[in-house]
C-alpha cells in the first residue's frame, strides 16, 4: 500500500486525480510504482518537506485510491474509492509512512436529480468563465467527460490552491449532502475571484494599452514640433520653452514634478490668464538654477595663496585658515569644513577677501548683504500664494551666480533683527547646518535645493548680537585692526594705485610720498580698518586731480605739507599719554568697534557724607567694576577707609558724550583709588586693561590687539594685562609687541607692587 501526503488538494471520493510520476516513487520508497497498486492519499497539515515530516503532520482522515493508469509524459492517475479513518500513523526512518486504516462511514443523503442539477449548473457557471479565453474550446471538450460533482473537483484542484484545514474540513464531512453544498461554495468562489480578477487584468491592459498609445502619440507630436520649432524658431511658445529647459536642467524628482505641474497649469490657463505671469515667473526662476552638481576640482595651494596675497596684505592667520580649509577640500574632493565667521571692525577686509577666496578657488562669487533684514521670508522666500512672492536672498544669490557652488558671503550677519514675521537668524540655521542644507527649501520654490556644494562666507562686526545658536554652527575667525606700518604697506600697495586708477591719474603725473600717507594714517582716521583711509586718499586725488588736468604733463610730489594745505577735514584727535602724573588718574585701554582707544580714570575725594558719584556715561557693567574696585581698595587700604566716609568719591571717565561699558575696566579704577587714598602718582606711559574680583584676582577681557595697538599709538611703553590673556598675544602685531613692556598679572597687588604704590 502506497501513502502519498498531498497538500492544498481537494480530496473527494469517486474522482481521478493525476500526480507526478517523481511524487508516487518519493512516496514508495524507491520501490517502484505499478498500474494496479493501492494508494492511500493523506493530507498534510503544513507545506513541510517530505523528510521533516512526522505523526503529528497529517490530518486523521484519507481516501483510498488505485493507480489506473501511468502515461508517456511522466503523470499517473489515481482513481479514489471510499474515505478511511487513519488509526495510527508512523513514520519510518527511510521517511516512509505506515498507517493501520480503517474505512470511514458516510451518509448518502442527496438525491441524485439535485446532484445532476447541481452539476449541470455548475458546468455553466464554468462554461460561461472560459468563455473569455483561448482554450475555451480545449475547455468545452473537457467539460463534456465530467459525469459529477466530485470529478469537477479533482479536475480544478490543482489551480484552486484550497487550504489544507479547508480540505480536510470538506473530506472528513460524512453528510454526502452538506459535502456537496461545501465543494460548490469554494468551486463557485473560486470561479468569482477568477472572473475579478481576470476583470482587473484586461482593465489593466486597456489602460497599458492606453497609455503606451498616448505615450506614442505625444512621442510623435514633439518630433513634429521639434521640426517645426526649427524651421521657425521665433514662433516657440513658452510652454515648449520651458518643457525642453526643465528636461535638460538636471533637477531632482521633486523639483521636476512640481515644475511640470505649474508647466500643465500654464498650458491650461493660457497666455491671457491672471495667473500667467506669476506660472512664467516660477517657471523662469526654476529652470535658471543650475542643479548639476559641479565636479570637485583641486586647488593647487601656492597658487591660491598667491592670489589670497595680491588681493589682501597682511591678515596671516586668516590666510593660513582658508589655505587649511582649500587643503579638506583638496583631499575629500567636496565641500567640506566649517562655516567661517569673518569678526573685525569695518574696513578690515572681511567681505573683499570673500572675492579672493572665490578667486582662489576658481568659483562664482555672490555677496548677500544682511544688515537690517528682519523679515524671515527674506531668508526663506514669500510662498507663491501671496501676490508679489518671491525667492529668498539665498536662493536669488545661487540663481545670479549660475552654478550651484559660489563662494556666497553673508554679509552683516550680526544685524540681522527679528519682527512678528519672524527671525531671519533662525531661518538661516537651516541654511548654515551641513547636515540640513542639503535639502534646503525656499518657500517661493516649495522643493529641496542642494545647498551643501555652496562655500558659505559670514561677517560681523562683533558677535554679541548672534543668537547662540546660530554662532554655533560657524567657526569665528577675528580679524584684527591694522597697525600703522601695515596700513602704510596697505595704502602703497593697494589703496592709492587703486584710487589714481579711479580719478585717471598715472604714476607719472602723481607721486604720494609715504610721509604724507603716514600723517593722513595718524591723523586723519581713527580706525582698526582702511576704509576712512581709502576715502581719505581718494579725497586728495580727487583735489589734484583739479592740478593734473591744468598740467598734465607735469608730475607732482604730494608730501606730508601738501596734505596739511590741500585736505579740510580737520585732523582727528588721539589722546596720548600725560605729560604730567597726577594721583588719582590712571590710563586705561578700551576696545570699540573701530579698533582700540586709550581712556583716562579719573578719580576725586571732596568733603561730603561717604557718597560715590560716577560720571562718564559708564554702563551697568563698568558701574559694577567702579563698587568692587571701592570695596576693594577699603581691603587693601583699611587705615583710609575713613576717607570714604567722610569725603564723597568722584570717579569719571572723560570723554562724557561717548557711553563706554565692558568687563575691563576694574584693574584701572582699582589703581586709581589707590593712587587717590595713598597720594601716589602713577606714571602716564603706563597702561593696564583687566577686570577685578573682589579677592584681588585679575581676570580674563577681549580685544587685547586693539588695545595695545591704540597703546602704541598714544606712546605707552608699558601695558598690564591679565595673565589668563597671554595666549591672545600670538594675535598681537609684533612691531606693537617690540615697543611696549606687556606684564602679565593674575593678582591687583602685583600691579600695585610695580608701580609703587
Amino acid at each position: 500500500m502506497l501513502v502519498v501526503p498531498v497538500r492544498d488538494m481537494l480530496l473527494v471520493p469517486g474522482a481521478t486525480y493525476y500526480f507526478q510520476m517523481e511524487q508516487l516513487q518519493k512516496a514508495s520508497g524507491g520501490n517502484g510504482v505499478a498500474v494496479g497498486q493501492k494508494v492511500i492519499l493523506i493530507i498534510a497539515k503544513k507545506n513541510e518537506k517530505y523528510e521533516e515530516m512526522t505523526e503529528e503532520s497529517f490530518y486523521p482522515v484519507g481516501v483510498a485510491g488505485t493507480v489506473t493508469e501511468i502515461n508517456q509524459q511522466g503523470y499517473a492517475a489515481v482513481r479514489t474509492g471510499y474515505r478511511v479513518n487513519l488509526d495510527t500513523i508512523a513514520v519510518n526512518r527511510d521517511h516512509s509512512i505506515h498507517l493501520t486504516i480503517s474505512r470511514r462511514s458516510e451518509i448518502n443523503d442527496l438525491d441524485s436529480a439535485v446532484e445532476q442539477e447541481k452539476l449541470k449548473n455548475l458546468i455553466q457557471e464554468i462554461r460561461a468563465f472560459a468563455s473569455g479565453y483561448e482554450w475555451k474550446d480545449m475547455a468545452e471538450q473537457y467539460l463534456g467527460q465530467l459525469d459529477s460533482i466530485n470529478a469537477v473537483v479533482a479536475g480544478l484542484s490543482p489551480w484552486m490552491k484550497t487550504d489544507n484545514a479547508e480540505c480536510y474540513a470538506i473530506l472528513a464531512e460524512d453528510s454526502v449532502a452538506k459535502r456537496t453544498e461545501m465543494i460548490e461554495k469554494v468551486l463557485y468562489d473560486y470561479l468569482e475571484v477568477g472572473r475579478i480578477t481576470n476583470e482587473a487584468v484586461s482593465s489593466q491592459q486597456k489602460e497599458t494599452q492606453k497609455m503606451y498609445r498616448e505615450s506614442a502619440i505625444k512621442r510623435q507630436m514633439e518630433y513634429l514640433q521639434r521640426e517645426l520649432d526649427e524651421m521657425h524658431p521665433e514662433n516657440v511658445t513658452d510652454v515648449q520653452k520651458f518643457s525642453k529647459k526643465i528636461a535638460e536642467s538636471g533637477m531632482n524628482e521633486t523639483a521636476r514634478k512640481e515644475a511640470e505641474k505649474v508647466l500643465n497649469r500654464l498650458r491650461q490657463e493660457g497666455k491671457e490668464s491672471v495667473e500667467a505671469g506669476i506660472l512664467y515667473d516660477y517657471l523662469d526662476f526654476v529652470t535658471s538654477l543650475s542643479w548639476k552638481k559641479e565636479n570637485a576640482e583641486y586647488i593647487d595651494l601656492e597658487d591660491a595663496r598667491k592670489i589670497l596675497d595680491e588681493d589682501h596684505y597682511g591678515l596671516g592667520k586668516v590666510k593660513d585658515r582658508i589655505i587649511q580649509q582649500i587643503a579638506v577640500m583638496n583631499l575629500k574632493k567636496q565641500q567640506s569644513g566649517s562655516i567661517l565667521l569673518f569678526v573685525g571692525a569695518p574696513g578690515t577686509g572681511k567681505t573683499s577677501i570673500g572675492k579672493s577666496i572665490a578667486r582662489a578657488l576658481d568659483r562664482e562669487y555672490v555677496r548677500v548683504s544682511l544688515g537690517g533684514v528682519h523679515d524671515e521670508s527674506d531668508i526663506r522666500g514669500h510662498r507663491r500664494t501671496y501676490i508679489g512672492a518671491m525667492p529668498g536672498r539665498i536662493m536669488d544669490g545661487i540663481q545670479k551666480s549660475g552654478v550651484s557652488n559660489p563662494v556666497m558671503v553673508l554679509d552683516e550677519v550680526d544685524k540681522l533683527s527679528a519682527s512678528y514675521n519672524g527671525s531671519p537668524a533662525s531661518a538661516l540655521l537651516e541654511v548654515l547646518d551641513p547636515e540640513q542644507n542639503s535639502t534646503f527649501t525656499d518657500h517661493y520654490m516649495n522643493v529641496p535645493y542642494d545647498l551643501s556644494n555652496v562655500l558659505f562666507i559670514c561677517t560681523a562686526n562683533a558677535t554679541d548680537t548672534i543668537p547662540e545658536p546660530l554662532l554655533n554652527r560657524m567657526e569665528v575667525i577675528p580679524f584684527n585692526g591694522y597697525t600703522p606700518a601695515e596700513k602704510l604697506c596697505i595704502a602703497r600697495e593697494h589703496l592709492v594705485p587703486k584710487s589714481m586708477e579711479d580719478m585717471g591719474i598715472s604714476r607719472e603725473q602723481l607721486e604720494i610720498r609715504d610721509d604724507a600717507l603716514k600723517l593722513l594714517i595718524s591723523d586723519y582716521t581713527m580706525e582698526a580698518g582702511v576704509r576712512g583711509l581709502r576715502k581719505h586718499i581718494d579725497t586728495l586725488c580727487r583735489i589734484l586731480a583739479v592740478k593734473v588736468s591744468s598740467k598734465p604733463e607735469e608730475k607732482f610730489l604730494v608730501t606730508e605739507e601738501t596734505v596739511r594745505q590741500e585736505m579740510e577735514t580737520r585732523p582727528i584727535h588721539h589722546d596720548t599719554v600725560l605729560a604730567e602724573p597726577k594721583a588719582g588718574v590712571v590710563t586705561g585701554l578700551a576696545w570699540t568697534p573701530v579698533g582700540g582707544e586709550i581712556l583716562y580714570i579719573e578719580t576725586l575725594l571732596t568733603k561730603g557724607k561717604g557718597e560715590l558719584i560716577i560720571t562718564g556715561q559708564l554702563g551697568d557693567v563698568m558701574k559694577e567694576s567702579a563698587k568692587i574696585a571701592v570695596s576693594l581698595v577699603k581691603t587693601l587700604y583699611p587705615d583710609k577707609a575713613e576717607l570714604f566716609n567722610e569725603n564723597d568719591l568722584h570717579i569719571h571717565v572723560p570723554a562724557g558724550a561717548v557711553p563706554k561699558d565692558g568687563p575691563s575696566a576694574g584693574i584701572a579704577l582699582t589703581t586709581a583709588l589707590s593712587s587717590l587714598v595713598t597720594a601716589k602718582s602713577v606714571a602716564p606711559h603706563i597702561a593696564m586693561t583687566g577686570e577685578v574680583s573682589l579677592r584681588g584676582a585679575v581676570t580674563a577681557i577681549g580685544g587685547l590687539p586693539e588695545k595695545l595697538m591704540a597703546a602704541q599709538r598714544a606712546g605707552i611703553t608699558k601695558v598690564f594685562i591679565p595673565k589668563e590673556n597671554v595666549h591672545d598675544l600670538k594675535e598681537v602685531a609684533q612691531e606693537v609687541k617690540e615697543k611696549i613692556e606687556i606684564v602679565p598679572v593674575s593678582e591687583v597687588r602685583e600691579v600695585l607692587a610695580q608701580i609703587g604704590i
